[in-house]
């Protein structure tokens, strides 16, 4: 094993769990392997591959991603080939011949190949010795990236049962993990979890008011630094990436609408240095082994804390600190609530929602982000303080928010905790919409209680609630607020609540009526202003 891994991959030792995975799969044993981006999980299957004389099927749902493995792979020495859709019927067959004499040491395959009939009959020819699959997420409809065809792959184990089977995959909360287990049929595998603690990595959310002023401060500040941008649509990394190119940075759009050979062109300058940052969709980034991106900013909330932490995880793969800035919005989180509701499937819409829930749960934490992020993977995180994320090097101001907290819970109670968020903000505000009016909720002791307080404050404060695990919401569509046990100690005054200090807020004199006119195009003007001092990138006190 180390004589392999010497003379074709230049290492002098394995990184943590590589040995013993490999020595599994050596004995013929399944594996179940989860660990994260950039922590040597192709090597687990391809030395073994090597060694075991006949050939390895690596099933991997990326044809890019399979050339560059081969490219790989071929370059050391080591005999692989690919057989996907981009190639033309000579190139498979001439692939297909070399199978067959036993000269392919690691064959890469989607997915949708394997479900073909007649090339698993094709397979069944071959002296396969090992299976891998690679994402293996995608065949659990618990996960974030699931993928119809990969259910096909449940076959395999009957097809090939003696040859032990590899499931890999950089991103599973524990229910992900053991559906795919069951979904693979593997059986006893041995089980190699990695830590998701990716120490060098510093964790920040800001919100998104002054985004672009921020984004561009923060690359003046690391000019030289190479970087990712990840944008939620095609159209917003053109445009990201124009504006920056405006501002001077070497900067290109990334994403799956462009041209094939520009899309490569623009990955190869950023791994050459030819460019510093790529403005880029979720298309980027698989396989990118490229150890001296400094910062991955997302200007666009992800829509789930899977891809989250797989995007974050492409930064700092030398060890060296690195930056992953979110710039976080309701208006975004509006956007992936849409595309949601497009997805056919009840049961994926219900996943979709929740998953989004807990990304909007980390962007509003007031506990430590490394901390819940490590959770949320089923990873305990013991100390209080990392160190490195804006939560716990700049802990916010709190005050003594126990009658706050009454107020809402309260309200929460008296409207039998079967509405949501905006609804008791609304009653606490002493809103006059159709919705109290009819339910006759103007006339609860709650109502009209908060206007000390603003809407987005009101939203703040309930969300802390939520993490401090006096309320909770509903898995529904239309979420509703749910009081937990916690809540009724606040609410007999045996508990003290601390509550992160609210944000001043520049308002409009009192003076002016609450719903007057004026009110309204004073607050016009006043968004007018912020919008313009974006776009021209100045101080909004210069217009007007």
């Amino acid at each position: 094993m180390h004589e392999t891994l010497k003379k074709y991959f230049g290492y002098s030792s394995f990184l943590p769990l590589q040995e013993d995975i490999i020595r599994d799969l050596l004995d013929n044993k399944d594996v179940f392997v989860l660990m994260p981006t950039g922590a040597g999980k192709s090597l687990c299957y391809q030395l073994p591959a090597i060694l075991s004389g006949g050939t390895a099927i690596v099933i991997s749902p990326l044809i890019a991603l399979m050339k560059d493995q081969v490219d790989g792979l071929t370059a050391n020495g080591i005999s692989a080939a690919c057989i996907n859709s981009t190639m033309s019927p000579q190139e498979i067959n001439s692939v297909r011949s070399r199978l067959l004499r036993n000269e392919v040491r690691i064959l890469y395959i989607t997915p949708e190949r394997v479900a073909q009939s007649e090339f698993s009959s094709f397979l069944k020819q071959l002296n396969v010795t090992l299976i891998a699959i690679d994402e293996a997420h995608c065949i659990s409809e618990w996960g974030h990236d699931f993928r119809p065809e990969y259910r096909q792959l449940s076959s395999l184990k009957s097809m090939f049962p003696t040859i032990p089977i590899a499931a890999l995959t950089a991103t599973a909360v524990p229910q992900v993990q053991r559906d795919i287990i069951t979904q693979l049929q593997l059986r006893s595998p041995c089980t190699h979890h990695g830590s998701f603690n990716r120490k060098n990595l510093f964790y920040r959310v800001r919100p998104k008011d002054n985004a672009y002023s921020e984004l561009v401060m923060y690359l003046r500040d690391h000019r030289r630094d190479s970087g990712i941008i990840y944008c939620q649509s095609r159209k917003g990394a053109e445009s990201l990436a124009t504006s920056i190119q405006a501002e001077g940075f070497r900067a290109l759009p990334y994403h799956a609408g462009l041209e094939s050979n520009e899309r490569t062109e623009t990955q190869d300058k950023f791994i050459k240095d030819d460019i510093e940052i790529v403005v880029a969709t979720i298309a980027f980034g698989m396989g990118i082994d490229k150890p001296n991106v400094r910062f991955v900013i997302h200007y666009d909330i992800p829509k789930n804390l899977e891809s989250y932490y797989q995007e974050t995880g492409r930064a700092g793969r030398d060890g060296l600190r690195s930056d992953c800035l979110l710039f976080f919005s309701y208006g975004d989180k509006t956007k992936i609530e849409f595309f949601i509701e497009q997805k056919d499937s009840p049961e994926q819409k219900q996943i979709a929602r929740n998953q989004l829930r807990r990304m909007i749960d980390f962007c509003e934490s007031t506990t430590c982000r490394r901390k819940m992020l490590l959770n949320y993977f089923g990873e305990e995180f013991p100390e209080t303080n990392c160190g490195n994320c804006d939560v716990c090097l700049e802990p916010k101001q709190t005050i003594d928010g126990t009658v706050i907290a009454q107020k809402i819970l309260s309200c929460v109670f008296r409207i039998e905790e079967r509405f949501g968020i905006h609804y008791v903000i609304d009653i606490l505000r002493g809103s006059r919409t159709q919705q109290i009016l009819q339910n006759n909720h103007e006339t609860l002791s709650t109502y009209g209680i908060g206007k000390e307080y603003s809407k987005k404050q009101w939203h703040s404060f309930t969300r802390e609630l939520i993490q401090l695990e006096y309320l909770k919401l509903e898995d529904d569509r239309f979420p509703v607020l749910k009081l937990t046990p916690k809540a009724h100690e606040v609410l007999r005054g045996k508990e003290t609540v601390l509550l992160t200090k609210p944000a001043s807020e520049h308002r409009p004199s009192r003076r002016i009526a609450g719903d007057s006119p004026e009110v309204d195009l004073f607050e016009k003007l006043r968004a007018l202003r912020k919008k313009l001092a974006d776009q021209q990138n100045i101080p909004p006190y210069v217009i007007f």
